[in-house]
C-alpha cells in the first residue's frame, strides 16, 4: 500500500470511529466562503474527515441584505444538512453571521444544534465604528432597517426609537414581546453548548463586550451578560442555558476582527475542543 493510500485510509478509519459532527460555517458581512478556508484547514487538520460547509450565501454586497431574508435563505441551506444526521451539527457563526445563524436557529424548532460557536459577534448590538451619533436618523427608519447593519444597530441614547423600530435584534434577544417569543425561547434552549468568542482588541464590534452579550447603557459603560434586562428576566433563555452550565466564554486578547476565523491560537484555545 502506497503512503497516500495509507494517509487516505487512516482519515477514513479516524472520520468513521470518532464520528465526527458535520461543521456549518456562516460569514459575516461584506465577506464569502474564501475568507473561511483556513479555519476549514484546521478542522479538517484536528479532526481528520469532518464534513465542512461554508455556505456560499449572501456574501460580499449581498451580506447587506436585511437579516430576516437572509435567514430564510441560510435556513434552507442549513435545513438539509441538520437532516442528513441524527448526531446533530456545529455551527460557527462569524459576525454578522452569529446573528443570522440566531435567527436560523430561532425559526428551527425541531434543530440539532449540538454547538454553536459565535465568533466575535455584535450579539447585543453595534454602536460604533460609522458615524455613531447620527446613524440612527436612517437606521430607525423602515428603509433603514432593509440594510442588514441597521437590523442590529443598537443606539444607547436613543433607546425608545430602537424598541420602536428594530424588526431583527430587539425581537431576537426579547427586549420586545412578540407573538413568537416562547417558540423561539424554546428553540434556543435546544442548544447543546453556546460558545462566545471575542476580545478587547477587536477593533470593530464596539463595544467588543457585545460578542459576549454586555452592552452600553445611557452613559455609554458597558453592563456585563449578567446584569442586562433581557438576561435576568430570561427573555429568550440564555440565563437557564447559562446556569446549566452550557454557556462558554472565551476571551482573547491581541485578536483583530478580520483575523478571528484564520488565528489558530484563537481555533486552538476555544473551538477546537467543542467540535467533538
Amino acid at each position: 500500500m502506497t503512503d497516500g493510500c495509507v494517509v487516505i485510509w487512516t482519515v477514513f478509519l479516524l472520520s468513521s470511529v470518532m464520528g465526527y459532527k458535520p461543521v456549518i460555517i456562516v460569514h459575516g458581512i461584506l465577506d464569502g466562503p474564501r475568507q473561511f478556508e483556513i479555519l476549514a484547514k484546521f478542522i479538517n487538520q484536528s479532526h481528520p474527515g469532518t464534513n465542512v460547509t461554508t455556505l456560499a450565501l449572501y456574501d460580499y454586497t449581498g451580506s447587506m441584505k436585511p437579516l430576516w431574508q437572509q435567514v430564510d435563505g441560510f435556513r434552507e441551506a442549513i435545513r438539509p444538512i441538520m437532516e442528513s444526521t441524527d448526531d446533530g451539527v456545529h455551527l460557527i457563526c462569524f459576525s454578522q453571521g452569529g446573528l443570522i445563524c440566531r435567527g436560523v436557529l430561532a425559526t428551527l424548532p425541531t434543530h440539532n444544534a449540538h454547538s454553536l460557536i459565535l465568533l466575535s459577534s455584535p450579539l447585543a448590538g453595534q454602536y460604533g465604528v460609522l458615524v455613531s451619533s447620527r446613524l440612527y436618523h436612517f437606521c430607525y427608519t423602515t428603509c433603514g432597517q432593509r440594510i442588514s447593519i441597521c437590523n442590529y444597530w443598537n443606539d444607547p441614547h436613543q433607546r425608545e426609537r430602537y424598541l420602536n423600530s428594530s424588526i431583527y435584534l430587539a425581537l431576537l434577544n426579547g427586549e420586545i414581546e412578540h407573538a413568537n417569543s416562547t417558540a423561539w425561547r424554546d428553540s434556543f434552549l435546544r442548544i447543546q453548548t453556546l460558545v462566545l468568542i471575542g476580545g478587547q482588541d477587536d477593533g470593530v464590534i464596539t463595544p467588543w463586550e457585545s460578542s459576549i452579550f454586555g452592552f452600553y447603557d445611557s452613559n455609554e459603560t458597558v453592563v456585563e451578560m449578567e446584569k442586562q434586562d433581557w438576561y435576568l428576566r430570561d427573555a429568550f433563555g440564555l440565563k437557564t442555558l447559562n446556569s446549566e452550565g452550557a454557556v462558554v466564554k472565551c476571551v482573547v486578547r491581541g485578536v483583530h476582527h478580520t483575523s478571528w476565523h484564520s488565528n489558530h491560537t484563537v481555533y486552538k484555545n476555544c473551538i477546537d475542543k467543542w467540535l467533538t
